[in-house]
C-alpha cells in the first residue's frame, strides 16, 4: 500500500503522529493503535493491541468520514472496547464536508477532557483523539455504542419522536445530563484547562454569521413567505401559528427584533452567570438511552463538534428544538426546573428560571429570524407541491430527514414566538433593566 506523507501528521493535543484517513490507519494497523491507546492513557505499556478484526466505512454525518473498527487485545480489560467508532476529521471526496473539519479540534480536546476521574456524565469509551491545527487533520477513536442490545435502547432519529416510547422521561434524561455538565463546569470541578480548550465565543451569538445580517425589510418579506406558506399548505402547522392574529404580530415584531440584533446578542453575550461547557445539539439522535437497576432512563451524549462555553440558551433550545410540540407547551416549566436543579446539585450557583426562559426566547428569537424563516423555501424546494398534504405526517415529508425536521424545528421556533410576550422581550433588549418576560394568555 502506498501512502504520501500527507496522510500522516503529528497530533498537537499528545504529540503522535496519526491518519488522515482510514487507508491510513489500517496501513498503521495494530502498532498504530497501540501507541495511540498508550498516550492517551487507556492501554498499559505492557499491552498492545494484537490485530484488528473488523474494518468498515459508514456513510452519515455531516463532516469527516467514519469507519467501523474491531479490534483484539493481547490482555482484554473491560475499559479495553473491542468494537470501536473512528470519526476523521477530513473527507477528501467532499469539499463541503472536508471544510468543516475545523469542528474535531474541540471534539478531540472534549473527548480527551472526559478521561478525567470523576467526569460528571456519559460519553462513548475515549480510547485516542488528536488534532493537527494548520491542516484540520483530526482523529478519534471511541467506543462503539451498541444500539438494541444490552440494555441500550434503539437508535431514534431525529423529529421521529411521535415513534419513541415515553418522550418526556428522555427529554428529562437529556436535561438532567445537560444541567448535570453545565453545573460541574460552573461548580470549577473540572480541569483548569477548560478555559483555555473551550473558549467563550463572544462572535457565537451573531446569529447570521454565516450569511450578511438580514435587514429588518428582508425579514418582512420572509414572515409574507411564511403566511403564504401557511396558508398554502394549512395542515402542517398548528392552527395557531397560522391564525391572522398571530401572523399579524409577527409582521410587527419580527422586523423590530431584527432591527435590534446586535443589542440582544450582546444582552447574551454579557450574562456571563448564564455561560458554561455544554452540548450544543442534543437532540435524541446525538444520545443513546437506558435504565439504571431503579428503572430510571439515563442518557449518554456523544457528537460533540462545536462543544464549547456558551450562554445556557443555546444548549436548551439545540436539545428541545426537535422535540414534539406537546413537549413545549406542557412541559417547558418543568424541564428549566429540572436542568436549574442539576446545575445545582452538580454544584454550580443557583439559577433563576425565569432568567434562563427570557434567554431562551431573546436566542431562539434571533437564531430563528436568522436561519428558520427561510425553511419554507427549502422544504417546499426539496419536497414539492405539499398544499395536498393531510398533515406534517405525510409520507413525503416523515421519509426526508431534512424535509422533516425543518419543519417541526421551524414550527417549535413560532410556536415559542407565539407563546411568549415578544413585545416584553424587544423592551428588554431596548431597557435591560426591565422585568423579566411573561408568558401570553
Amino acid at each position: 500500500m502506498s501512502l504520501d506523507r500527507d496522510d500522516w501528521v503529528r497530533g498537537d493535543l499528545l504529540g503522535l503522529d496519526l491518519p488522515a484517513h482510514s487507508r491510513a490507519l489500517l496501513h498503521g494497523g495494530p502498532a498504530f493503535l497501540t501507541r495511540a491507546f498508550r498516550a492517551a492513557g487507556i492501554l498499559a505499556a505492557d499491552n498492545r493491541v494484537l490485530r484488528v478484526t473488523e474494518s468498515r466505512e459508514l456513510a452519515g454525518g455531516s463532516t469527516g468520514r467514519k469507519l467501523l473498527l474491531g479490534v483484539e487485545y493481547e490482555r482484554p480489560a473491560p475499559h479495553l472496547h473491542e468494537a470501536l467508532f473512528v470519526k476523521f476529521s477530513r473527507d477528501f471526496d467532499d469539499a463541503t464536508r472536508d471544510a468543516a473539519r475545523t469542528q474535531m479540534e474541540r471534539e478531540a480536546r472534549f473527548a480527551l477532557l472526559s478521561l478525567h476521574p470523576g467526569f460528571p456524565i456519559v460519553v462513548p469509551a475515549c480510547l485516542f483523539a488528536d488534532y493537527h491545527r494548520e491542516s484540520g487533520t483530526g482523529i478519534l477513536i471511541s467506543q462503539r455504542i451498541a444500539y438494541g442490545a444490552g440494555g441500550v435502547e434503539p437508535h431514534y432519529a431525529k423529529a421521529l419522536d411521535y415513534r419513541m416510547p415515553e418522550p418526556l422521561a428522555h427529554y428529562r434524561a437529556l436535561i438532567g445530563t445537560l444541567g448535570r455538565l453545565a453545573g460541574t463546569h460552573r461548580a470549577r470541578r473540572l480541569p483548569d484547562t477548560v478555559e483555555r480548550d473551550f473558549p467563550f465565543d463572544a462572535g457565537q451569538f451573531a446569529v447570521a454569521a454565516r450569511h450578511a445580517r438580514y435587514t429588518p425589510r428582508q425579514i418582512a418579506e420572509r414572515v409574507t413567505r411564511y403566511a403564504d406558506f401557511a396558508r398554502a399548505c394549512p395542515r402542517l402547522l398548528p392552527d395557531r401559528l397560522r391564525a391572522d392574529a398571530f401572523l399579524a404580530r409577527l409582521a410587527d415584531e419580527a422586523p423590530r427584533l431584527q432591527a435590534l440584533a446586535p443589542q440582544g446578542e450582546r444582552l447574551l453575550r454579557d450574562a456571563t452567570d448564564l455561560v458554561a461547557l455544554c452540548h450544543w445539539n442534543a437532540h435524541v439522535d446525538n444520545a443513546w438511552f437506558w435504565r439504571d437497576p431503579g428503572g430510571l432512563l439515563q442518557c449518554g451524549l456523544m457528537d460533540w463538534g462545536n462543544v464549547s462555553r456558551m450562554n445556557l440558551a443555546m444548549p436548551l433550545w439545540g436539545c428541545l428544538s426537535a422535540a414534539e410540540p406537546e413537549i413545549w407547551d406542557g412541559h417547558l416549566n418543568e424541564l428549566l426546573a429540572l436542568f436549574a436543579s442539576e446545575f445545582e446539585r452538580a454544584g454550580g450557583p443557583p439559577l433563576d428560571c425565569r432568567m434562563l426562559k427570557l434567554h431562551l426566547a431573546l436566542y431562539t428569537g434571533l437564531m430563528g429570524l436568522a436561519w428558520l424563516l427561510d425553511c419554507p423555501a427549502r422544504i417546499q424546494t426539496r419536497a414539492g407541491d405539499l398544499s395536498g398534504a393531510e398533515s406534517r405526517f405525510d409520507p413525503r415529508i416523515e421519509a426526508d430527514e431534512r424535509v422533516r425536521s425543518q419543519l417541526l424545528i421551524m414550527s417549535n421556533f413560532l410556536n415559542l414566538w407565539e407563546r411568549t410576550d415578544m413585545a416584553q422581550v424587544i423592551a428588554r433588549i431596548e431597557a435591560p433593566a426591565a422585568d423579566l418576560i411573561t408568558e401570553r394568555g
